[in-house]
């Protein structure tokens, strides 16, 4: 059973078995995509989360297939979030279809998210000293990712691992009730 949950994220499903991925299904609301996972939850199925800004890659991929291996349901968000681009040239050059982006930014921000995030000195070093704000994004996103979908586990890439850290203080400090997984990192042929 494989559900296509765009516009807001993709959800794939499975029958214990990678293999056997069927159905696929559009959801367009938080709401829908809440009311799908409750009656997949009924079933006994376990949620899994794999949170993307889309320009999905092999990476990605590898994401996907953990998760489908180890949950019932998988539900692989595509959203590029505005509020991870200090400097909004980054924002345009991201690769993304527009329409999708557009109907995404009208669900998942439908007022601005003033929620601010702080978990130094993990944000303050790094990556976060040179990008301000950009962290404070990525939790804003995910939190909201996390809200909606309620999943057992999550995935992420070993690549961020700073992102991975501020990601598992998050999840500890907001006392979510899920499991992270950091995944290793997985390579195109030539080395990107």
């Amino acid at each position: 059973y494989v559900a296509n949950i765009s516009l807001f994220c993709r959800v794939f499903a499975n029958d214990q078995n990678i293999n056997q991925l069927t159905k696929m299904k559009v959801i367009h609301t938080i709401k829908d995509l809440q009311a799908e996972l409750t009656a997949l939850r009924a079933q006994g199925k376990k949620v899994g989360l794999v949170p993307t800004m889309g320009a999905l890659h092999a990476g990605h991929a590898s994401l996907v297939k953990r998760s489908v291996s180890e949950n019932g349901v998988t539900v692989v968000s595509v959203f590029v979030n505005p509020t991870q681009f200090k400097d909004k040239n980054d924002l345009a050059k991201y690769p993304r279809t527009l329409d999708a982006d557009c109907r995404l930014l009208e669900e998942m921000y439908p007022q601005p998210d003033t929620r601010e995030f702080s978990y130094a000195p993990l944000d303050t070093v790094m990556e976060g000293a040179f990008r301000p704000g950009h962290f404070n994004g990525v939790c804003q996103i995910v939190s909201k990712l996390f809200d909606a979908v309620q999943p057992d586990r999550a995935y992420f890439g070993e690549k961020d691992f700073q992102q991975l850290a501020i990601i598992r203080e998050m999840v500890r400090q907001m006392d979510y009730k899920l499991e992270i997984v950091g995944c290793p990192i997985v390579r195109e042929e030539d080395g990107l």
